[in-house]
């Protein structure tokens, strides 16, 4: 049992957590920063306008890549499985 093999898993699974955010955020941000240079060159300050379409796109997102996020999260458990005989021997 090794340090390495718990740096290697620690990195993979942040390496994860980021890719899988960043699919859900940005989308959303980018929505976000179109509507802020709307508001912003129409002078409309309406609260529900930024928030609504970020909502949307962000569930948008996550309908369009839940299959994928599922992939991605079910490939790294079934790598940690098959990593347990090199942890635990």
């Amino acid at each position: 049992m090794e340090p390495e093999v718990f740096v290697d898993i620690l990195s993979d699974s942040l390496f994860i957590v980021i890719k899988l955010v960043a699919a859900i955020v940005l989308p959303g941000l980018l929505v976000g920063l179109v509507v802020a240079v709307f508001q912003a060159a129409t002078s409309i300050n309406e609260q529900t306008l930024s928030f609504l379409p970020r909502l949307i796109i962000t569930i948008v997102a996550l309908i369009i890549g839940g299959h994928w996020f599922t992939q991605v999260l079910m490939d790294f458990f079934i790598g940690i499985v098959m990593r347990i005989p090199e942890i635990a021997g």
